[in-house]
């Protein structure tokens, strides 16, 4: 909100006030949901296509034809929430790369142009193997910076405590696994042993992303009174409290579980109900956790 402007300077005096209500919501939450799996498809389908080569084939198309669509999804939603988007703009035109958001936006773009590439050229079949690995690898670099600097601008965020960077690049690169393993998982890529690993990069990254968000919910209140009263949203009862133990049982428990009894009995159908379930509680847990902090009165 403008107080007033000087003449001489052209300078712009705001008032720094609160934001009331809930200013990152769904979008930011699908934002982040589809980021991570666009650039999981891109770590784990590196890892595959090196350790199993041409039994993983048609990986090759896979990883950036998926990887390019859930990047524009991951790109329009954040387009679409800004205020003034065709302000962003100017992240290029005159960058300021001391801010989190703008090397995001810089890494973000560059990956999506790489995977364009990629996918078109394996879709036309105009990119040789030699040309292939070389942007492979180009994608693999920005895939790991673009899943996790979403962490570090939550931890730029003031008076949110529960938003710490470390836990949150833990996190964001957890998600990256889990949505990456999923995705490869429902489309049934790879015979047994390929379904196998991917299970278990499913499982581990569930598990100890559990444990990540059960440490902060049993020990978060020792670190500050804010990530207290802020937890206390979760734990008090109501619609945040269901909402945070629907995601934490359909994203990380229930699909772990699945997974043991999928690899056990060789069941395909029960590792992709495991995906589908691990896709749909990642959306809900990471909801709940972005939105509970902005619930407390900063006044």
């Amino acid at each position: 909100m403008v107080e007033h402007t000087t003449a001489a300077t052209h300078a712009v005096v705001t008032l720094d006030v609160a934001l009331p209500g809930i200013v990152w919501g769904w979008m930011i939450t699908l934002n982040m949901w589809a980021k991570s799996i666009a650039t999981g498809v891109i770590l784990v389908g590196v890892y595959l296509l090196k350790k199993y080569g041409e039994r993983v084939e048609g990986v090759k198309t896979l990883m950036p034809v998926a990887s390019f669509i859930f990047l524009n999804i991951f790109l329009l939603f954040t387009l679409l929430d800004l205020h003034h988007p065709f302000r962003m703009v100017n992240i290029f035109l005159h960058p300021h790369f001391t801010s989190a958001i703008t090397v995001g936006a810089w890494l973000a773009t560059i990956l999506t142009g790489i995977i364009f590439v990629m996918a078109a050229g394996r879709v036309l079949n105009k990119l040789n193997d030699e040309l292939y690995n070389k942007l492979m690898w180009a994608a693999f670099i920005f895939a790991v910076p673009v899943t996790l600097y979403t962490a570090t601008i939550m931890g730029e965020a003031a008076a949110r405590e529960l938003w710490q960077t470390p836990t949150e690049l833990m996190q964001m690169a957890l998600a990256a696994f889990i949505g990456g393993s999923a995705l490869y998982l429902i489309l049934g890529v790879g015979d047994r042993n390929v379904k196998r690993d991917l299970a278990i990069v499913l499982a581990v990254s569930a598990s100890l992303s559990f444990i990540v968000y059960m440490g902060e919910y049993y020990f978060g209140a020792m670190k500050a009174e804010e990530v207290a009263a802020t937890i206390a949203f979760v734990k008090s009862g109501g619609e945040y409290h269901t909402m945070f133990w629907i995601g934490q049982y359909l994203g990380y428990i229930i699909p772990v579980a699945l997974v043991i009894f999928g690899l056990r009995n060789r069941s395909q159908s029960l590792l992709a109900l495991a995906s589908v379930l691990a896709l749909a509680g990642l959306w809900i847990a990471k909801h709940v956790w972005l939105v509970i902090p902005q619930l407390l009165n900063l006044s």
